[in-house]
């Protein structure tokens, strides 16, 4: 299984490529490569190539993660985002409850031909959405179009209402026309920081996706690649790290954080 940043994605699966390539123990086995990144089909279906052009014995299967990493769910805490589901996993003999992403898969092999392929695909919720190589991706792609999309617009928002001197006011009106907007920036804003670098390269994932399979300009999501970029380039958010935070850890935070790496970036080039 292969999660990895989407910068990596290829490289990786070349190596294993690479690995396999030549070996007769290979051959005895029923090899699976289950690529979960965050491409586009196109990539994607690239990525499956690797093998095909190395004739090496792998089954390839399209998937991608929707949500967030598997952790034990609060005492009498809801069921979270819609994108998270709920499973009783055995820990120590007494039951405890996860939350735990959802995994579409697709292409034409199913994991079901391995001996526990089958217990394996129950464990990680893995779910089937179609034969293609190429769905299970797209999928990812829309679906994170439209979360971190929103995280990209609302740092830029926020970031240039601060400059502005009115985000008390940004936030006031959220909280009376929008206040599921305000809460949902305010919860997941936050987070973004120590994983801009990784989320570069989703977005222009994702504007492959929308301009080779939705027929829409590469600009917007390019756009939004720049807003990630730019925090991950700044010297001072791009220095945090997830457990050791400093700064951004409030959204009006990372709109000022932000504020004043841009004036240190204006006043470079000037």
């Amino acid at each position: 299984m292969s999660v990895v940043p989407p910068r990596d994605a290829g490289a990786t699966a070349q190596r294993i490529a690479d690995a396999l390539s030549g070996g007769s123990a290979a051959a005895e086995k029923t090899i699976f490569y289950v690529d979960l990144n965050a491409v586009s089909p196109t990539t994607v279906r690239a990525i499956a190539g690797i093998f095909v052009t190395a004739r090496v014995p792998v089954n390839f299967i399209d998937g991608c993660i929707l949500g967030a990493p598997p952790r034990p769910k609060k005492p009498n805490a809801g069921s979270g985002h819609s994108s998270v589901t709920t499973a009783t996993l055995q820990d120590d003999d007494e039951g405890t409850e996860w939350s735990q992403p959802n995994i579409p898969v697709s292409g034409p092999h199913q994991l079901s031909l391995l001996p526990d392929g089958a217990q394996i695909a129950k464990a990680l919720k893995l779910r089937s959405v179609s034969p293609e190589i190429g769905a299970a991706s797209g999928l990812k792609m829309c679906f994170a179009a439209i979360t971190k999309g929103f995280l990209g617009l609302v740092t830029q928002s926020f970031t240039t209402a601060h400059r502005l001197g009115v985000t008390d006011e940004l936030m006031r009106e959220l909280g009376d026309v929008a206040p599921d907007k305000l809460a949902s920036a305010e919860k997941l804003a936050p987070d973004m920081p120590p994983k801009a670098y990784r989320w570069i390269k989703e977005m222009e994932e994702i504007s492959d996706t929308m301009h080779d399979d939705g027929g829409w300009s590469k600009d917007l999501f390019r756009g939004l690649a720049d807003v990630y970029r730019s925090v991950a380039e700044d010297e001072v958010l791009g220095k945090e790290k997830i457990g050791k935070r400093k700064r951004g850890t409030t959204i009006a935070d990372l709109a000022a954080a932000m504020a004043e790496g841009l004036e240190r970036k204006r006043k470079k080039t000037e």
